[in-house]
């Protein structure tokens, strides 16, 4: 990591860390919020953020008793490695099929943090399928999750587009996802000029 880069790591866990402090009750015993893995993936590359996706996490249940001790290890997977992985993946597809423009990395940005969180909530729910033991139907844990974390990627989708085109506008150089991807600007209208007249 570039020392332009670190501090931004750094940054980047500091906000998912505030981001993931803010829960929704989801139903069925659970409890959902924003995740934040795409948008570390695209600011910092997929490995640096599972990194501190994972201190982030930790921190948060050694500190605040967030999650848990017990829940750790899935919620790591969940949360700092499946939300990451898809993210990055997401978001590298959608900058290679989408226009070299600015807009398009946007909206590549915000799929990728929609999908991420859907995947983490399918993660879960295919954990919960294999191994809960709370005596509540897979099915409606499936259901509950899944439904309540579109609507919550559709937030994370909107944050990480917008924190992507900010960083794009101040230093497009620290966004790690787009380093290998030349941006053009939208293309400005053209002003109308007085036709010529011959003589």
């Amino acid at each position: 990591m570039s020392e332009a880069s670190a501090p931004l790591a750094g940054l980047t866990a500091v906000f998912v860390f505030a981001a993931q402090m803010v829960n929704f009750p989801v139903g069925a015993g659970t409890s959902g919020h924003l995740i934040g893995a795409a948008l570390a993936a695209i600011l910092i590359g997929p490995y640096a953020a599972v990194l501190a996706m994972t201190v982030v996490i930790t921190i948060q249940a050694l500190v605040f008793a967030d999650g848990g001790l017990t829940a750790l290890g899935l919620n790591i997977v969940n949360m700092a490695v499946v939300a990451t992985v898809v993210g990055w993946l997401v978001f590298r597809l959608g900058t290679r099929v989408l226009p070299r423009v600015r807009w398009s990395a946007l909206l590549a940005a915000g799929i990728a943090g929609f999908g991420s969180v859907v995947a983490s909530a399918a993660a879960f729910s295919l954990e919960f399928a294999l191994g809960g033991t709370a005596p509540i139907p897979a099915g409606t844990v499936t259901i509950a999750m899944l439904a309540v974390h579109a609507v919550i990627g559709v937030g994370e989708g909107v944050i990480t587009a917008l924190v992507v085109g900010a960083v794009l506008s101040v230093r497009p150089d620290l966004v790690f996802g787009l380093r290998d991807r030349l941006m053009t600007p939208e293309l400005e209208p053209r002003e109308s000029q007085p036709a010529q007249v011959g003589g």
